[in-house]
């Protein structure tokens, strides 16, 4: 698909891996409307890319919620008249075992991460398939491909973000579609997605059952992800999977290994593997 002129949406766009995603395009031509929940980064990365002389608006959006997502399609198609490229990439996470997640944490970590890519397919494929061409990529994670202790609600978040793109990739291609789907699964990034909570309704928040688990689990994360790689380099990528209609976008292609002898194990053995 080619992108100069067209026009990009992205979630979760004033930081991290949603703001390179944003940024790469901008150098590649095309047109971006940033999404995000936090009004003042929003705003200072949207002046950042119009000093830079690229085109672009910044729509203030709970991806939780299907009137906002609608809101930013409206608000898209008014400025742009188009939508060619979708990145559902907003997301957050906790740290807990799944007998330990409230249902609280369950709804918050789901609406998002999972129901936020649910909504903006549901959302954007039809503008997409009306203009007969369009590319949507959603963000899922290496924990989507495998499900380690301490992170149940978003093991199960992510796990279903890639079988949403599976399933409507396959679906576009029985189609004929012009249209195409990938999927993002990360491994470390050096985001702030630890710190996520800082967005969350503070009474919801209260909600959240600690637990030693979950703690020493999300303090190893923290650690992790912080001499992960830089956000920066995961744009190009995303990129390339829209230029050259790639679906799987790993950024760490050894983490898959673990997948791999978790899919040999179930054949072999029947075990779980460690």
């Amino acid at each position: 698909m080619d992108v100069a002129g067209k026009v990009a949406v992205v979630t979760g766009a004033a930081s991290g891996m949603g703001l390179a995603m944003a940024s790469t395009f901008a150098r590649a031509g095309m047109k971006i409307v940033l999404a995000d929940i936090e009004a003042e980064p929003l705003d200072e990365v949207v002046r950042d890319l119009n000093s830079g002389g690229h085109e672009a608006i910044g729509v203030l959006t709970d991806v939780s919620k299907l009137e906002e997502v609608k809101n930013l399609a409206d608000r898209t198609l008014s400025h742009f008249g188009a939508a060619h490229v979708l990145c559902n990439n907003a997301g957050v996470g906790l740290g807990a075992p799944v007998g330990g997640t409230s249902m609280a944490d369950w709804k918050w970590t789901l609406g998002i991460d999972l129901w936020g890519p649910i909504y903006g397919v549901e959302t954007f494929l039809p503008i997409m398939e009306k203009q007969g061409e369009g590319h949507i990529n959603s963000t899922a994670s290496m924990a989507g491909l495998y499900a380690g202790a301490s992170l149940g609600a978003y093991n199960v978040a992510k796990h279903g973000v890639v079988a949403l793109m599976t399933s409507l990739e396959r679906d576009l291609r029985w189609q004929n579609s012009n249209v195409h789907a990938s999927v993002l699964c990360p491994g470390p990034i050096n985001t702030n997605i630890v710190d996520s909570e800082r967005n969350r309704e503070q009474d919801d928040a209260a909600n959240h059952v600690a637990s030693e688990q979950g703690d020493k689990f999300w303090n190893f994360l923290t650690r992790t992800l912080a001499e992960g790689m830089d956000p920066a380099e995961v744009g190009p990528m995303v990129l390339d999977a829209v230029l050259n209609s790639k679906f799987w976008i790993l950024t760490h292609p050894e983490m898959a290994a673990v997948t791999m002898r978790q899919h040999q194990s179930m054949i072999e053995t029947q075990e779980l593997t460690r």
